[in-house]
């Protein structure tokens, strides 16, 4: 079964309200590009999450190793 349905040109005009607009959310915080921190730091940064999530995940997965099989 697929998971998307596939709709032609045709099909989108003939549909009441069709609109093939699209727009991008925008994140006004980075308006000011000239305020964005230095490369290095935004990488230092994500690093660091990368590392957090990576010991998260290690975390999860010794408790699921330490669990008496529920089966």
């Amino acid at each position: 079964m697929d998971r998307f349905k596939v709709f032609t040109y045709e099909d989108l005009m003939q549909r009441d309200k069709v609109s093939l607009d699209i727009f991008w959310l925008k994140d006004d915080s980075l308006e000011d590009s000239e305020n964005l921190p230095d490369p290095n730091v935004l990488v230092q940064e994500i690093i660091e999450n990368l590392e957090t999530a990576l010991e998260q995940f290690s975390s999860m997965l010794t408790a699921l190793e330490t669990e008496p099989d529920k089966n």
